[in-house]
């Protein structure tokens, strides 16, 4: 028998001989393909891919998540420290964060983390991905094979292969499923999916801001730094390859401040007219160039207070904007994002601008940026989130299929997350349905809208309307009701030096409104009366009411008389002309679902007048001294049942009378007979009219929604008394899912408020009841 040792080869079995020459060395087997299998892979870990992953492991499907990076939040990670902005567009647009898993980041990483230290913000993201035990986390793991087959119209995908580097593994994922979120869409690329790059041209989906013929030129990769006072004299040496930016249109076009940081310098961008993925890195070491060429004007020009300055951290990963995106059944376009198309396959929304940069980039001589808002939060459709030609591919994030100019707006990060979340619940319940994207689209609506709705996520639009809750069939009762809609303490004045808006919610009517005001003479206001057109927008649109109102000198409540009734509910926006004998009241607390704003006039120079904005919130958290009349019910117990679970046409909401009246408020769900309950959701306020973002572009000084109830007693009617079944304690969360030990038969349950987290009175969204648990 020969005694030569033998190597195996891993994948066929098949022995190797070692030459006896070579009998002293160790030979290494090749390295195995491993096997992965799952219902769903996602492939991409930053914020579309966590929540895809997320969504469809909380709907029960077994997930890979495939990253090819150590760390989790693509853009947003400490590797490259972009903000996560979506939806409120850094507050233009109102009651408009996100809820659902972007929600549930926003509102945690304002509690753990005031500083925005990008460091813990990554620490939130892997906990995360890990609490989740329906998922298996492949970090470091980057794909690079794609198995599809089938037809060019019909394709389907197999498997996709990545290797995981560090640890010298190749594995295999197999599933019935798979999303790319990978941003630069190399699943759906190498599996045949159709897309599309650069600019259509304007023709196509006749775009106001495309360009007048297609161009390749795309928006550029950026990358950031940071700086810190250590408080002594620190020199800097530029390298030799840094960009001299005084012989650059830098300094006259840019904004350069000693005290900027990270994000204060989105515009070091470059290369968006070359190929974003095959130049990454030469641009890189553009980028990388300008920002030391940036530090080296700010340290050494002497035109800057900062001896004690050291550049603290600087990226080593571009943070790309754009590449790929696939074509879906829809391709949302910049008709869909203005007008606000109200799809019936809605599954996620945004409200980012379009916004769209220079292709030079930081060495562009215009603006780095340019902005067309939408009116509202616009909706996305299922359809764009599946590819036309790959029947098993989803994409989330900025590959979906859009167009260049829509994309300006779907491709910021939190959107991104809240479209990842959709393609998760799609997918997962696609897969319990056994039945492929299209099909979903086409005849399983409303399950979805149900998933969707039930998780909480961000979709408009979409009432709570699930029979499975039992407590759309319950009758609510409160210990007590907010019934007026009025601001009455002052807390000083400002003259009304500029048009002044007031958006209300109105119920079955609003006959009058009175204005706490000082005037320096006998003089007139003109007030107008506007609608707001869509549920979810806060801007005067159509005048229903205009009367002058006498306002006698010195201090009154002046009087509109305004006898307006609408056909349902709904916000009308209430616009004071400026008056510069006039000074308004500010009030010491805003009235909930309501908004104050002021009129700016568009500057002299703006050459794109469509993206003017002129109403903005001025007065947050404030508002103005107001009484509205006759009493409204527009915050009665029965918001608190089904309906829509965020404000949608006004607050959709139980709100309590002040806790100095009423202590201890409750919210009762009663039935006529008892009901077996398994589970129990709470839906509960976290004012998504606070603009929070990850790593404090602005600093919100709560560092728990003030508006969220903090410690509250669940109670079921049992053997003729009230019995606790759980308590919050401590509570900063939106959606409190109580999953009961073993299910109990109650004819009525009960949340009682013992303390919010500052508000002045109990608010809750919704009180859900469940059989089954979910």
């Amino acid at each position: 028998m020969s005694t030569d040792p033998t190597t195996t080869d891993p994948t066929t079995g098949a022995a190797d001989t070692v030459p006896p020459e070579d009998a002293g060395l160790r030979r290494e087997p090749r390295i195995p393909t491993e096997t992965v299998t799952a219902d769903i892979v996602v492939v991409g870990g930053g914020l579309a891919g966590i929540c895809a992953a997320v969504g469809a492991a909380r709907q029960g499907s077994r997930v890979a998540l495939v990253q090819n990076r150590p760390v989790l939040g693509g853009n947003s990670s400490s590797e490259v420290r972009v903000w996560v902005c979506g939806a409120t567009a850094h507050g233009v647009h109102m009651f408009a964060r996100e809820t659902g898993i972007m929600g549930e980041l926003f509102v945690e990483n304002q509690y753990r983390n005031p500083d925005g230290n990008p460091y813990y913000w990554d620490l939130l993201l892997l906990e995360t991905v890990r609490a989740e035990q329906n998922i298996s986390l492949f970090l470091n793991t980057d794909v690079t094979e794609v198995e599809a087959d089938g037809p060019a119209d019909r394709r389907t995908v197999r498997s996709v292969t990545g290797w995981m580097s560090g640890s010298e593994r190749r594995i295999r994922f197999t599933a019935p499923a798979f999303i790319d979120c990978s941003g630069d869409g190399l699943v759906g690329h190498l599996a045949g999916a159709d897309s599309m790059r650069g600019s259509e041209d304007r023709e196509t989906y006749g775009e106001s801001w495309a360009p007048e013929n297609p161009e390749d030129d795309m928006l550029g990769s950026t990358i950031l730094f940071y700086t810190k006072d250590v408080g002594h004299p620190q020199r800097f040496v530029a390298p030799s390859f840094a960009v001299d930016i005084e012989k650059t249109s830098i300094p006259e076009n840019r904004v350069i401040r000693q005290s900027m940081n990270g994000c204060d310098y989105w515009w070091i961008e470059w290369g968006g007219d070359l190929d974003i993925v095959r130049d990454n890195e030469r641009i890189r070491d553009e980028l990388q160039a300008v920002c030391y060429g940036i530090w080296d004007h700010i340290k050494n020009s002497g035109r800057f207070d900062a001896e004690n300055l050291s550049l603290e951290w600087i990226g080593a990963v571009p943070g790309k904007r754009e590449y790929r995106r696939f074509v879906g059944d829809h391709v949302l376009t910049q008709h869909d994002v203005l007008g606000q198309t109200e799809f019936e396959d809605r599954v996620a929304f945004g409200g980012w601008s379009i916004d769209l940069h220079p292709v030079g980039g930081v060495y562009a001589s215009e603006r780095g940026s340019r902005h067309w808002h939408p009116d509202g939060n616009y909706h996305i459709p299922l359809r764009s989130l599946f590819s036309r030609n790959v029947t098993n591919l989803w994409m989330a994030g900025r590959d979906i299929s859009a167009s260049h100019v829509a994309f300006g707006s779907t491709r910021v990060m939190a959107t991104c997350a809240v479209l990842g979340e959709a393609a998760g619940i799609a997918s997962a319940l696609a897969g319990r349905l056994g039945v492929a994207p299209r099909e979903l689209a086409a005849g399983h609506l409303t399950a979805l809208r149900r998933a969707l709705v039930r998780a909480d996520a961000s979709v408009l639009g979409a009432p709570h309307e699930d029979p499975a809750d039992l407590a759309l069939q319950a009758e609510f009762t409160a210990s007590s009701t907010k019934t007026s809609l009025a601001s009455t303490a002052s807390a000083g004045q400002f003259p009304l030096e500029t048009d002044l808006g007031i958006v209300l919610p109105v119920g079955a009517s609003l006959e009058g409104l009175d204005l706490l005001l000082d005037a320096d003479r006998d003089t007139t206001l003109v007030l107008e009366l506007f609608t707001t057109g869509k549920p979810q927008n806060y801007l005067p649109h159509e005048r229903v009411r205009t009367l002058e109102m006498t306002v006698p000198a010195g201090r009154s409540w002046a009087h509109a008389q305004l006898d307006y009734a609408p056909d349902a509910p709904r916000n009308v926006f209430a616009v004071l002309r400026a008056n510069s004998a006039l000074r308004v009241h500010r009030g010491r607390g805003v009235e909930p679902g309501t908004v104050t704003m002021r009129r700016r006039d568009m500057p002299a120079d703006e050459k794109h007048t469509e993206q003017w904005r002129e109403w903005k919130e001025t007065l947050h958290g404030e508002g103005i001294c107001f009484r509205a009349a006759p009493g409204t019910a527009v915050y009665a117990p029965d918001r608190a049942r089904g309906g829509h679970a965020r404000p949608y046409g006004g607050p959709q909401m139980w709100v309590s009378a002040p806790t100095s009246e009423d202590p201890q408020p409750w919210l009762a769900a009663t039935w006529g007979r008892p009901q077996r309950i398994a589970q129990i959701d709470l839906v509960l306020d976290d004012d998504v009219n606070v603009d929070l973002i990850n790593l404090h572009h602005h600093r919100t000084e709560d560092e728990a929604m003030p508006t969220l109830v903090r410690d509250a007693r669940l109670e079921a009617w049992t053997d003729g008394a009230w019995h606790q079944v759980a308590h919050l304690e401590d509570n900063r969360q939106r959606l409190r899912r109580i999953r009961l030990p073993a299910p109990l038969r109650t004819a009525a349950l009960r949340l009682v408020v013992e303390e919010t987290n500052g508000a002045p009175a109990a608010h809750v969204v919704g009180m859900r009841a469940w059989e089954d648990v979910g």
